[in-house]
């Protein structure tokens, strides 16, 4: 059995568009869907009545976290003792999950190999709706049928950095695979973690067959998948250890421990994709400062070419450059257009796949532009993708201003 893609955590997936009767629980008093031929691929016939475990989830962009309520799924033939015919439904007792629903949210059953089954529901026009089509290879969704996937161990379904962010917000722990470097990082780090640059400089040095000067896009990519490989890898045996020696008792303990454990992976990842760039730029000549103060005590991520030249009122702003870093953008991006006054058109480095196209289109309108790791343009459409900028052609713009 393939390790590493999404079979690991599905065993099928069927995906559609709520409609009205399905959504609107004052139209439909049921709470029922039907059980169409498609959907009979993934339960199979219901000669008997089979109840499974269910996770309900409501996702959208104006939350940090998903709407969550547990309960159960009923498949069943609502005409099992007619001779002929069959009526397959699935029947779920009212949640405030799918209460919130309404027609043309995004609706993602999910059985998972456990015998359990993960429900998604995320909000029409999100870009979290977006991405959980792209995670699931759903994403042309035209009308209200069931479109099932089975095959979740074929090459578009490999897990990478990008597709184990989104599965994190469906609350799923992607587990890292083996890896012979943990006992040197536990030589190396004394059992606990080093400060993040130490981390991204060692993962970094345990990559090959990449070329920073021939591929920047490709090479940021390894960089990060092998950090978080790393990390994880070093994070499950150090929280395996202390939850062996055990918190008898100690409640305030457990629960600072599981909120130090959460918030080292959230800043983690920020500072490892700024570490990493950092290291691209480095190698590739160019000049810039990391977290240096302009106005208003801001401090963009990276000022090109440098603190001085910016402050210098006779050095042209056409020749400045500021990028800001974050894994991911959401509304936090808005941040980014109160740094650097005298730099009229700002840039951002995410790895943030399928971020829809009104969010992108008012980005245009405020003068930022979106830097993304080529491979993962493809999940924005094939508009969006005229307008992306790539980090190679991000280096190249600011060798070119930094030339003069």
């Amino acid at each position: 059995m393939k390790r590493g893609y999404l079979s690991d955590y599905f065993d099928g997936i069927a995906a559609k568009r709520l409609s009205a009767v399905e959504a609107d629980m004052t139209r439909s008093h049921q709470h029922e869907l039907n059980g169409v031929e498609r959907l009979k691929q993934l339960f199979g016939p219901a000669s008997e009545r089979r109840m499974y475990s269910a996770r309900f989830l409501y996702l959208t962009d104006d939350e940090h976290a998903p709407l969550v309520a547990d309960g159960t799924l009923t498949w069943y033939d609502a005409r099992e003792r007619h001779p002929t015919r069959s009526e397959h439904r699935l029947y779920f007792p009212a949640n405030p999950v799918m209460d919130k629903a309404r027609a043309g949210d995004l609706l993602v059953i999910a059985r998972r190999p456990a015998g359990t089954v993960l429900l998604v529901v995320a909000e029409q026009g999100s870009t979290v709706a977006n991405q959980v089509q792209w995670l699931f290879g759903t994403e042309n969704l035209t009308d209200a049928r069931y479109v099932v996937r089975d095959d979740l161990n074929a090459e578009r379904h490999r897990i990478a950095a990008a597709k184990r962010a989104i599965l994190e917000q469906i609350g799923i722990e992607v587990e890292p695979p083996p890896d012979a470097h943990l006992n040197d990082m536990l030589r190396r780090f004394g059992g606990a973690f080093p400060n993040t640059r130490v981390f991204s400089e060692y993962a970094r040095g345990t990559v090959r067959d990449v070329d920073c000067c021939d591929d920047p896009d490709a090479t940021l990519l390894a960089y990060m998948e092998r950090e978080e490989q790393l990390f994880r890898t070093l994070e499950r045996h150090l929280v395996g250890v202390r939850l062996e020696q055990g918190f008898v008792r100690d409640v305030d303990g457990f629960v600072a421990f599981s909120l130090a454990v959460h918030n080292r992976r959230k800043s983690r990842a920020g500072y490892a994709l700024e570490n990493h760039l950092e290291s691209l730029l480095s190698g590739q000549g160019i000049r810039f400062a990391r977290t240096t103060t302009t106005e208003n005590r801001s401090k963009p991520d990276f000022l090109f070419p440098g603190a001085s030249e910016y402050q210098d009122a006779h050095f042209s702003s056409g020749r400045l450059t500021v990028l800001a870093v974050k894994t991911s953008c959401k509304d936090r991006w808005r941040q980014v257009l109160a740094e650097a006054d005298r730099v009229l058109q700002k840039h951002l480095l995410t790895l943030e796949p399928a971020i829809t196209t009104a969010q992108t289109d008012e980005m245009q309108t405020r003068n930022l532009r979106l830097v993304i790791p080529r491979p993962i343009h493809t999940t924005y459409s094939s508009d969006q993708q005229q307008w992306l900028m790539s980090v190679s052609e991000f280096i190249e713009l600011v060798k070119i201003r930094q030339r003069g």
